[in-house]
């Protein structure tokens, strides 16, 4: 079996400061991203920008914004495919109690505190919010010192009391974040992220984590609340909808392209997974200004 980088992610703001600000224009190589969690909450602004979102249980495709809060130890992978022009990606890391813990008991932060425990299961924030608070998290980048922690004291306050969002794991099924079951359970996605196209069999999969396939079916299902075959059939639905956003493929040609073997099977998983019919979620693309 390949190496795998450590599920758990060790991170380390910059000398005298309480948060971690990272900015970048151009999208960090995505063969190396992993199924990984940290007990930093993660908040991730993306301008403009194409890609995958996997968070928890959650797989979806995004097209243009993307403003996402990641809880504390909630798995994640890296997502953005591109960003295209002028796009940049800014993500902010912090502890919840970067004030320290008795901040977090003060009466103010009651709305706060909320939003850091709603944030478990992964935020999405829709257009009202990505508009106003957009801008001002990639501006913290030039704010240092007390002025950075204030600017972003704001940006949390004005999270915490808008209902412009959606959560990503509405269900509450959360995976059980043990070190072990992480590296597993990456090995797992990669393999499918790369073979998705193709027939994936029980025993090959049980094969890639050393387990017979009776194991790996009640050990996936435990660790992600789906069978093995949900998971496959959303991942390939996900990268019908990124085709069909980004090119101009008949949707027959897409259905085979993401290793459905049979058109109607293809529209059936496509209807309960994004609740639409794939002709349907096309004709709305040109209608969305997402």
């Amino acid at each position: 079996m390949a190496n795998k980088k450590p599920a758990f992610r060790k991170l380390t703001p910059s000398f005298g400061s309480s948060i971690l600000v990272k900015q970048h224009v151009d999208v960090v190589d995505k063969d190396g991203a992993y199924w990984h969690f940290h007990p930093e909450l993660e908040l991730i602004y993306i301008n403009k920008g194409q890609g995958k979102t996997h968070i928890g249980n959650h797989l979806s495709y995004f097209n243009n914004s993307q403003l996402i809060l990641i809880g504390s130890n909630l798995p994640h992978n890296g997502f953005t495919d591109r960003l295209t022009a002028n796009g940049t990606e800014t993500t902010v890391q912090f502890k919840s109690n970067f004030l320290g813990d008795d901040f977090l008991h003060v009466p103010e932060m009651a709305a706060i505190v909320s939003l850091f425990d709603r944030a478990k299961q992964g935020i999405r924030f829709k257009m009202e919010t990505k508009q106003v608070i957009g801008p001002k998290i990639d501006k913290l980048m030039q704010h240092t010192g007390l002025k950075r922690v204030l600017k972003f004291l704001d940006i949390l306050n004005y999270l915490s009391t808008t209902d412009d969002y959606t959560l990503l794991n509405a269900d509450g099924f959360a995976f059980e974040t043990e070190p072990q079951d992480s590296a597993k359970i990456d090995t797992i996605f990669k393999y499918v992220n790369k073979n998705f196209q193709n027939h994936i069999s029980l025993d090959e999969i049980a094969d890639e984590v050393s387990m017979t396939v009776p194991a790996f079916c009640r050990y996936f299902k435990k660790a992600t609340g789906k069978t093995f075959t949900q998971m496959v059939n959303e991942c390939r639905v996900v990268h019908a909808t990124k085709l069909l956003n980004e090119s101009q493929k008949s949707i027959a040609d897409i259905c085979f392209e993401c290793g459905f073997n049979n058109f109607s099977h293809f529209n059936k998983q496509f209807n309960e997974i994004t609740g639409k019919s794939a002709s349907n979620y096309r004709k709305e693309i040109k209608l969305i200004i997402q």
